[in-house]
């Protein structure tokens, strides 16, 4: 590059930049017809989702009790910002100006005498409706935040998915010798319960028995109740030879006789017909 192509920083060039291109085409300068209106230029530093919105920000704002709203100043600077809505976007006013008319009624309500309220009662607040509105505005509007604040997918962090192209293989636990030992007896258990079980049939007479027992029992003596029961004897020839006695009770062969209570007990046979019985036997 040559001296002549050089750039004189002492001496820039006469030519002066664009302000501005449109469709490609620069401007040096303001054209002198251009006309900006004056909404244009103005400024809103707050922006409300509605009415309640509004009204929430004013209260506030001047750190007002939202139990006891001065309905009059609130008023006239709700109907100032309606005003100035109105003005430039007409479409947005509708639901503001529904809004304004409720508190002119409010306040009107305040100014006229009240009616006297039942006894035992306090007196109806035109306020009392609103106020539960905003409350409840209030909540919500805190929750909205506090889910908002909260961190989400795609605007606090971003997901990341991982593909794989082959199959892992599963991995199966490992076997210690208390589960063996465990599984066993579930198998021994369950064995158990299917056992089959064989099942006799024995000829137990109590004739015979009310026999025996009758040559048991000598002649004029007491035997006690427990003896005439084999020592070894299974359920079935326990219930055999009660039986037995008990039969040879109600055919008034044999005694059965006690000397105190809860003393032992004691059988003795009775008469000559129990002899002859034994004997035949």
């Amino acid at each position: 590059m040559t001296s002549d192509a050089a750039l004189d920083l002492a001496h820039p060039s006469p030519e002066q930049k664009p302000l501005a291109r449109v469709y490609g085409e620069p401007y040096t300068e303001l054209p002198q017809d251009l006309y900006i209106p004056p909404e244009a230029l103005e400024i809103f530093l707050e922006t409300f989702e509605g009415p309640l919105d509004l009204l929430l920000y004013l209260i506030r704002r001047q750190n007002i009790n939202v139990l006891d709203i001065p309905m009059a100043e609130l008023t006239r600077q709700y109907l100032g910002y309606v005003e100035m809505m109105r003005r430039t976007q007409l479409e947005l006013a509708a639901e503001y100006l529904l809004m304004a008319a409720v508190l002119i009624e409010i306040k009107s309500r305040l100014l006229l005498p009240r009616p006297p309220a039942p006894a035992g009662e306090e007196p109806e607040d035109p306020r009392a409706e609103l106020v539960r509105r905003l409350l409840e505005y209030e909540q919500m509007k805190a929750a909205a935040q506090a889910l908002d604040a909260l961190p989400l997918a795609e605007r606090d962090f971003a997901t990341v998915r991982v593909w794989f192209e082959r199959i892992a293989a599963t991995r199966l636990p490992e076997v210690a010798p208390e589960d063996l030992r465990s599984a066993w007896i579930t198998l021994v258990a369950r064995a158990k319960a299917y056992r089959h079980h064989k099942v006799t049939r024995e000829e137990l007479s109590v004739r015979a028995e009310m026999s025996r027992v009758l040559k048991a029992l000598p002649a004029g003596r007491y035997v006690e109740f427990v003896d005439l029961f084999a020592a070894h004897a299974d359920v079935p020839h326990l219930v055999v030879t009660f039986l037995a006695l008990l039969e040879l009770a109600r055919e008034q062969l044999v005694d059965i006789a006690q000397a105190e209570p809860f003393a032992p007990i004691y059988v003795n046979a009775r008469g000559e017909r129990a002899f002859a019985l034994a004997a035949d036997s």
